[in-house]
């Protein structure tokens, strides 16, 4: 039995949002590659391929709810997080380099004065991107369920709908669980159990975890967790169902460990960035900061602000004591 204390709040917010930036920039240079890409290519991705490793607009884009509940607080509101977007992202001008497609169309219905939940209501509402971006949300719910679906559904009505929504409640709620001390087996129910038994993500979700349950050597897990969950038939590999479905299948692979959780997602290949940090924010709230290789921390720099201008110059880190701060301050 380890005499290792278990993480404390600070250590497990700092590991999610850690977790994080950090599976973004391992997963970012082999999106859109299949395993087998990956493998001719690499072998096996163990770490950061690049020597200035960098994130993308996954990382970006949770530093901006973070702002809306750091100016606003628990009781944020679809207008708040709408607002934050008008003010901080609506400005831009020039290329929102790495933007999905839900981002893009609610940038575009929030400048015809079009709020939500109706500015998230268009034909890429299913993506992965509110998913990619709630790990805050779970974070300053800290162990409160109801709050986290509540802040995730509010932030997802501005550019989500539908299974978009659904798929960002079970992470932002997976993080909330992590936050009491709870394991990958007990982070993965509790999202799970967040939304309809009956929707295509908690479908999803079901089928990864009965194919993790077989005990498969990892290469053979890969493979049929991809034949099951992707869909490849379709142009893109943002769909949200298929992204949290990989990636807490790869929390309850890695036992909520954040090193193996997260290289199991990019290893996977689809939509490697955004998998990865989902992956990480949960298995890092799982397993706290300290847990980390010290040189995968090191990695970690302000973002570039390369999608989103208005968050250049933010560290992750610095971000995650903001979050805990808030949660210090809070009498619930």
């Amino acid at each position: 039995m380890s005499d290792t204390p278990p993480p404390t709040i600070r250590d497990r917010a700092r590991g999610s949002i850690a977790g994080l930036a950090i599976g973004d920039a391992v997963g970012r240079p082999v999106e859109g590659l299949s395993a087998t890409q990956i493998q001719e290519r690499y072998g096996r991705v163990e770490g950061y391929l690049e020597a200035e490793p960098a994130g993308s607009d996954d990382t970006e884009y949770a530093l901006l709810t973070a702002k809306t509940v750091h100016r606003v607080g628990l009781g944020a509101t679809r207008a708040d997080f709408a607002q934050t977007w008008i003010d901080d992202v609506l400005p831009q001008a020039d290329d929102f380099k790495g933007g999905g497609f839900s981002e893009m169309a609610a940038i575009d219905n929030l400048r015809r004065g079009i709020q939500p939940p109706l500015s998230g209501d268009h034909v890429h509402a299913w993506s992965d991107g509110l998913a990619m971006r709630v790990a805050p949300l779970g974070i300053v719910a800290n162990g409160d369920v109801a709050l986290a679906r509540h802040l995730a559904t509010e932030d997802g009505m501005v550019s989500h709908a539908g299974e978009g929504i659904l798929a960002g409640i079970v992470v932002a709620v997976a993080v909330t669980t992590a936050m009491t001390g709870a394991d990958a087996d007990e982070c993965f129910a509790s999202g799970l159990d967040a939304i309809p038994e009956d929707s295509w993500t908690a479908r999803n979700l079901r089928d990864a975890r009965a194919l993790v349950s077989l005990g498969l050597d990892p290469d053979e897990l890969a493979v049929a967790l991809h034949d099951r969950l992707a869909v490849v038939d379709y142009f893109w590999a943002d769909l949200a169902p298929e992204a949290v479905a990989l990636a807490m299948a790869a929390v309850l692979q890695g036992k909520g460990r954040f090193a193996e959780s997260m290289l199991f997602a990019v290893n996977m290949g689809r939509d490697a960035d955004t998998t990865a940090a989902i992956a990480g924010c949960v298995a890092g709230a799982i397993s706290g900061a300290e847990s980390f290789p010290a040189d995968w921390l090191a990695g970690l720099r302000p973002v570039e602000g390369s999608c989103i201008r208005s968050v250049a110059g933010i560290h992750p880190l610095d971000a995650a004591e903001d979050l805990v701060r808030l949660i210090e301050s809070t009498d619930r």
